[in-house]
């Protein structure tokens, strides 16, 4: 429990470390706590040690948790960064604050009839396949900016980021410096990128909000 503490202080320090280099303010960073595959128990000496923004990869582990989770800290903000499928999207839409895996038109549309039916209008992120890797989701980076002005104009939806994962094997920095130029085509002023490995990279190229889950949680079993 200490441990989750103390790394979230270190992860915090190097955010405000990497935004000093490069001329930003830290708080203009945000941080989400990676939580998958972590138990209720796990995740609350990070609430306790002050975080609130988390990030969960699959709609179902996240109700196994969340619910009570977030009834015990209503400021909690919850963010799915996984993929999600358009069954999924109620379940989705009544959970989570924010969806950062916005990929496909059938997921527009899904998203923006459950926000219509529920009244709850969770804040959205496009996801960008910025590797063009056959195995990962997000949209082609050459469709990307195209993909938001329909989900603006066709789906109704506001998109207010984009998200990326990059390649594992490959630098970050060109994949980052891709969306931030997408994001300035698509008009989009958030940019969700950078993981435990990567984040002050993310940084130096713009990233408004970072995610990271080893660097806090430690290694996943």
């Amino acid at each position: 429990m200490l441990d989750a503490a103390r790394n979230l202080k270190a992860v915090r320090d190097r955010i405000a470390e990497a935004a000093r280099e490069n001329g930003r303010a830290a708080e203009d960073i945000g941080l989400v706590a990676v939580s998958k595959t972590f138990d209720a128990e796990a995740i609350r000496p990070v609430i306790a040690a002050g975080q609130r923004v988390f990030g969960e990869n699959r709609v179902q582990e996240a109700q196994a948790k969340w619910p009570a989770l977030k009834e015990e800290h209503p400021d909690i903000e919850l963010h799915l960064i996984g993929p999600l499928q358009s069954n999924k999207a109620k379940d989705a839409v009544a959970l989570f604050d924010v969806i950062q895996t916005v990929d496909r038109e059938k997921i527009a549309g899904a998203l923006a009839a459950e926000m219509d039916k529920q009244r709850r209008r969770p804040r959205l992120y496009v996801q960008v396949n910025t590797g063009l890797e056959g195995q990962k989701a997000g949209i082609d980076p050459r469709e990307a900016a195209s993909f938001v002005a329909r989900c603006r104009e066709t789906h109704g939806l506001g998109i207010e980021g984009l998200m990326c994962i990059p390649p594992l094997d490959e630098n970050p920095g060109p994949h980052f410096a891709l969306l931030e130029k997408i994001a300035r085509e698509a008009g989009v002023a958030k940019l969700s990128m950078g993981m435990s490995a990567d984040f002050e990279t993310a940084i130096a190229f713009g990233a408004t909000s970072v995610r990271v889950g080893s660097a806090i949680f430690g290694a996943r079993d």
